[in-house]
């Protein structure tokens, strides 16, 4: 039984204009565990006050890190694919899709089928579970492999949030930037979800998660599911390699969109108001993201650090993703070993 791994981001416009923006919005806010509405509400909202104006928005930002090479999620991604393609060899087909658009979930799969894969793990590239990426990554995944007839042999890695491989790898890739900074404020910021997404993860049955200021200080049977929880699990972890301290760093929340509340505290408010009291050099990570993006480089490493800079402070450092670094490359591969019963002699050694 020949074996594939298939990653799963959550996506990229083919291009950075307005209709490949247009389309990939469309499908992205379509989905019921991203807006999860009632199916007309979800439509009115998108196609009255989404879609006639964010599109031309999201492809000015777009534009602006877009590469010869494309989009920077995308090609971040297909060398992470190469690299650890590399690692375990050829007997193991290795393939990339996106959640949204392309390269198409659909496609990987009957890629797998043409070349006779029959057990194959996904690797979502969520560090941290929410219904929006992971959930839906993987419940596309089963929906796509169901259309086949010849159903394959599926395994997932469940989120690694708190992996040590995980942590380690990102500290790495953090450790030299804080060397070189000496950072006066040090954040650590993940993309936000409504805290309706958060409520509904809650296991006690809304008893625990945002009820108390310190509902994510800990991992416990009601919070395990928790996206918010996990973050600040992720964050601890890094915390503690970084050796910054239970007060060398905040954590915060990124990219909220809409009027409804979001998980807190809000990135872009926390960087203004931290150069307000006198911070002067920040370092952001975003250990949400494994590969450099949109939301990793035009939104905190240019716009965050021109509202820094506005702000008062003097310099704002983006701390890179774990993109297709070494460090990560092995850590994907420790992960996989310890969280599946994947079948390759290169996991074995």
């Amino acid at each position: 039984m020949r074996s594939g791994l298939l990653f799963v981001n959550l996506g990229t416009p083919d291009a950075p204009q307005v209709p490949e923006v247009r389309r990939y919005l469309r499908e992205f806010l379509s989905d019921p565990r991203v807006l999860d509405t009632s199916a007309w509400v979800r439509a009115f909202v998108l196609n009255v006050f989404i879609l006639p104006f964010r599109p031309r928005e999201s492809a000015a930002a777009y534009q602006k890190v877009w590469t010869d090479r494309g989009s920077p999620l995308l090609f971040h991604s297909l060398d992470l694919v190469d690299r650890v393609r590399d690692q375990l060899g050829a007997e193991t087909q290795v393939e990339l899709a996106m959640r949204y658009q392309n390269p198409s979930i659909a496609s990987a799969l009957e890629k797998f089928r043409a070349n006779g894969v029959d057990q194959i793990v996904v690797f979502p590239l969520f560090p941290q579970n929410s219904s929006a990426a992971w959930g839906s990554a993987v419940e596309k995944v089963f929906l796509e492999a169901s259309r086949h007839w010849n159903v394959p042999t599926i395994q997932v890695v469940p989120p690694f949030y708190e992996h040590p491989s995980f942590l380690d790898a990102f500290a790495a890739v953090a450790r030299p930037v804080l060397d070189d900074l000496n950072p006066d404020t040090v954040l650590m910021s993940f993309h936000g979800l409504p805290e309706r997404h958060v409520i509904k993860s809650d296991e006690s049955g809304g008893a625990h998660c945002l009820k108390s200021a310190d509902c994510c200080a800990a991992i416990c049977p009601a919070n395990r599911n928790c996206y918010r929880a996990q973050c600040y699990a992720t964050a601890r972890g890094i915390a503690t390699r970084l050796g910054l301290g239970d007060d060398g760093y905040q954590v915060c929340f990124q990219s909220r969109l809409g009027r409804d509340p979001w998980i807190k505290p809000y990135t872009d408010e926390l960087i203004t108001e931290m150069a307000r009291v006198g911070a002067r050099r920040m370092a952001v990570l975003s250990p949400a993201f494994v590969a450099d993006c949109l939301e990793t480089l035009e939104e905190i490493g240019m716009r965050a650090r021109d509202d820094f800079l506005s702000a008062g402070g003097e310099t704002l450092e983006l701390v890179p993703s774990l993109n297709a670094t070494e460090a990560w490359v092995n850590a994907i591969v420790t992960i996989i070993r310890e969280t599946t019963a994947f079948s390759c002699s290169a996991l074995d050694h």
